[in-house]
């Protein structure tokens, strides 16, 4: 989708000013096609040179040092913690400008798409477990700029996640406005939130699913990252291995859970047994995929976009198969799934 002019025009003039740095100094722009941006106000274009094709982010005009930027910040930082993330080659935050290298279009569910083999698919995950590995390592005192991460997965984040999906699944979705089934919803989630809410904290990336992640030949390079904040490992991982876009072998999945515990030092997550991790990714799995439901019903009822519609049927089945059998969910799972299959 070509821009309209003014936009052309003004991209022109950046990417000029870009070149005056001796920043691609060799190339010509050639052409700049609009591309389809996400839910926030950054617009994105693909610029096309005599050399090659590259990024351009447009954002809110920012007036402060690049050490607060929300985006460029978090990009930095991971970057230099040999996170594979887009590699910024120039930006005007004022104007709010940056020049990105250009990733394609193939993110990790096209590739998933098209493979035809049980091996294939562990062995693509098994590279994407290293590099979230590598971003759970990082210790905390690496993170000396005092901007980054300053918000946590704490019992009240999980609580108003909770309370979102109530908003946006049950009351706006099926219409219901039984405030006493949510006040009773409520405090049988509690308990989950409180035990995630006990364990030791990683840097994680906040939104870890196969459309967040984009495949470039063998490598695979993480995006919309700049919400990264500190929260259990689990949550990365049940976001990757629990994906409500793509449903993992259910081999594999156990495996590259396994390979992800014995990989991670247990300093780092704290729990003193597999089992115990395992019970947690549990708990987590019921929160996070609860929390992708009121998602997709949100992006629903304020976008009118009927795509994620089709999602919540699966996180539901797999929220009712993660609780069945452990009794820690069985009200719960009585309650909401009584009301659930009765709509």
């Amino acid at each position: 989708m070509k821009p309209e002019q003014a936009e052309q025009f003004y991209i022109e003039e950046l990417f000029n000013k870009t070149q005056d740095k001796d920043i691609l100094k060799d190339v010509k722009l050639q052409e700049i096609d609009k591309l389809t941006g996400d839910a926030s106000t950054r617009r994105y274009y693909r610029i096309f040179t005599t050399k090659d094709s590259y990024v351009v982010c447009l954002d809110n005009p920012f007036d402060n040092e690049m050490e607060k930027h929300p985006f460029l910040s978090v990009q930095q930082f991971l970057s230099d913690s040999n996170v594979k993330v887009p590699r910024i080659l120039d930006h005007n935050l004022p104007r709010g400008y940056s020049l990105q290298e250009d990733l394609g279009n193939e993110t990790l569910l096209h590739r998933i798409a098209g493979i035809t083999s049980s091996e294939e698919e562990f062995t693509i995950y098994k590279k994407i477990i290293d590099q979230l590995l590598e971003l759970h390592r990082i210790p905390k005192s690496a993170v000396t700029n005092p901007n980054l991460f300053q918000m946590s997965f704490d019992y009240q984040k999980y609580m108003d996640e909770t309370r979102f999906t109530f908003k946006y699944f049950l009351n706006f979705f099926y219409k219901n406005h039984d405030e006493s089934l949510i006040q009773e919803l409520e405090g049988l989630f509690e308990p989950i939130m409180k035990r995630l809410a006990s364990q030791k904290m990683v840097i994680t990336h906040r939104d870890f699913h196969s459309r967040n992640i984009m495949a470039r030949k063998n490598d695979f390079i993480f995006i919309d990252f700049q919400d990264a904040r500190w929260g259990i490992p689990q949550y990365d991982l049940v976001s990757l291995l629990e994906d409500c876009y793509y449903e993992l072998r259910t081999d594999n999945r156990e495996k590259l859970k396994r390979y992800y515990f014995d990989n991670l030092n247990a300093s780092i997550h704290g729990q003193k047994s597999y089992e115990e991790f395992e019970s947690y990714y549990r708990d987590m799995t019921i929160q996070r995929v609860f929390k992708a439901v009121g998602s997709f019903c949100y992006i629903y009822n304020w976008r009118k976009d009927d795509r994620y519609l089709k999602y919540i049927g699966f996180a539901m089945e797999k929220i009712r198969l993660v609780m069945m059998d452990d009794p820690r969910y069985a009200d719960l799972k009585k309650k909401l799934f009584q009301h659930y299959y009765a709509n």
